[in-house]
């Protein structure tokens, strides 16, 4: 009979935390839908479930063999940190479904080794006190300057995307690369931003990729600027500090954006980036530099408007770059420009002069968060099924089938930067072959014929000059009309232009 009651006192102990964990491992898979606090609760229905088990066989828990003991211990424990992990994790996704705060893409521009990578990392550090999830990783200046080559020479090459929050909104940060070896890197980044930050170092004030990336920020479309104006604490003499943004202004005016209106913010990023590396706790108020941030970021919330998305058109995204993962397939990243894609949606991929390719989304991720859809205006990366690595590559789209089509002509009207500018100082002539920029791609193609606004034939143009032009590309790429692109040779931006037909 002692056998037979310790035999079945086993049993009920094994039963009840079988049951346990059976049920709190139901729990782990909510919808994303579901707010924390429902799964919180669940949680702990739970643990008394398995509290009540226990105090029925407490009379006979002196009979239980010890391995039965541990056994029903390992399984609560196993199954109740699985559940805090889901939690965690599912509550983040919940929250960028249900758009807990407005999700924006901003971005730095500016000359090489005026800061634009410390400034990205003092933010991201900064505004940490603002995440409402343990997902959002703020990241140092080395972690954004990664790549070994990035390290040896001490600038940004390809651009690089953070995270980080402010009190009303998600943002997703593109660091572009100065240096002007790396001007179309800097154009991709830019091609994704709704907003940007254009960093002047105080002492050297505004220089010439400063220029350039003012200009190509109005072209791909990005409708406002902040500017910080950094390294301030190096600088005694107020009256140059003036002086810098009075240059800055009249650039940014002449370029079309509204100078006098933008707002200046004057910090340091670096005495920032030390304050938070020597107090992690600084709030603000507590250091003028870490303040001079947080006061950058309030006005990018109230300056840098939300836009519109785009989200009752066909699903269309520029793929930025590409990698695979093992046993799982190709992963193509970018942001969307319109539309919005689920799970189990049918893509096509276009562009560089390739087929158009048929696929199937299996996974939208951003940011280490799986998602169950992907909406205009988040940078993610789609797990595409049945395509290989070396079939997509940036420059392409993925999009909704019949969702746009490729060209390799059309019509545009055609402005021809100035030297002053940093254009040619030579004119150009029917047969001339630039680098066409259209959103992430890069793709050469060649003027075949001028004609003037009013309409008569050109034999040549001169910098400065505006004027329609037929061009043809060297391979099909998916252009519309309305379309805004950037033209570049031998390292200096030449034109720009707007698509007005396609042919």
């Amino acid at each position: 009979m002692a056998t037979s009651g310790r035999s079945s006192a086993s049993m009920l102990a094994y039963g009840a935390a079988a049951c346990a964990a059976v049920h709190v491992a139901s729990n782990a898979f909510v919808a994303p839908g579901f707010a924390p606090a429902t799964r919180n609760q669940e949680v702990v229905s739970a643990s008394s479930l398995r509290g009540s088990a226990t105090a029925s066989d407490s009379a006979s828990s002196s009979m239980l063999p010890l391995g039965g003991l541990a056994l029903a211990a390992a399984v609560g424990a196993s199954t109740s940190r699985a559940v805090r992990r889901a939690g965690q994790t599912q509550s983040r996704a919940a929250g960028v479904v249900r758009h807990a705060k407005d999700h924006m893409n901003l971005g730095t521009v500016g000359h090489v080794d005026h800061g634009k990578t410390t400034l990205s990392a003092a933010i991201s550090v900064v505004c940490n006190q603002f995440s409402t999830s343990a997902d959002t990783k703020m990241k140092s200046y080395e972690d954004i300057d990664k790549a070994p080559e990035e390290r040896a020479r001490g600038i940004t090459i390809n651009a690089s995307h953070i995270e980080y929050e402010t009190e009303s909104r998600h943002y997703c940060h593109v660091d572009c690369p100065g240096h002007a070896d790396y001007v179309k890197n800097m154009i991709t980044g830019a091609c994704q931003m709704d907003g940007g930050i254009l960093v002047i170092s105080s002492p050297d004030g505004p220089m010439a990729q400063t220029r350039e990336h003012i200009l190509l920020s109005k072209q791909v479309g990005v409708p406002r600027l902040v500017c910080f104006m950094n390294k301030v604490d190096i600088m005694e003499d107020e009256e140059l500090l003036e002086l810098v943004e009075l240059e800055t202004r009249e650039m940014l005016t002449q370029y079309g954006f509204p100078g006098d209106d933008t707002p200046f913010i004057m910090g340091s990023a670096l005495q920032a980036l030390e304050a938070m590396k020597a107090n992690p706790a600084t709030k603000r108020g507590e250091n003028k530099w870490c303040d001079k941030i947080l006061e950058l970021m309030d006005t990018v919330d109230s300056y840098v408007e939300l836009p519109a998305r785009d989200t009752d058109k066909p699903f269309l995204l520029a793929v930025e770059d590409v990698f695979s993962i093992s046993g799982r397939g190709t992963v193509a990243t970018g942001r969307i420009e319109q539309g919005i894609v689920k799970k189990g949606d049918a893509v096509e991929v276009l562009g560089r002069g390739k087929k158009p390719q048929a696929s199937v989304v299996t996974g939208i991720r951003m940011f280490n968060t799986d998602l169950n859809e992907g909406p205009a205006g988040y940078t993610v990366g789609v797990l595409c099924r049945g395509i290989e690595k070396d079939k997509i590559m940036r420059g392409m789209v993925i999009c909704h089938p019949g969702a746009t089509k490729t060209h390799t002509k059309f019509k545009a009207n055609v402005y021809l930067s100035t030297k002053d500018e940093g254009g040619r100082s030579n004119p150009v002539m029917p047969g001339y072959s630039p680098v066409f920029y259209f959103r992430t791609c890069d793709v050469t193609g060649q003027m075949k014929s001028m004609t003037t606004t009013e309409g008569a034939e050109a034999q040549m143009a001169m910098p400065g000059d505006n004027l329609d032009m037929t061009c043809e590309l060297i391979a099909e790429t998916p252009i519309e009309k309305g379309m805004r692109f950037a033209m570049r040779e031998g390292g200096r931006t030449i034109g720009q232009g707007l698509v007005v037909e396609v042919m």
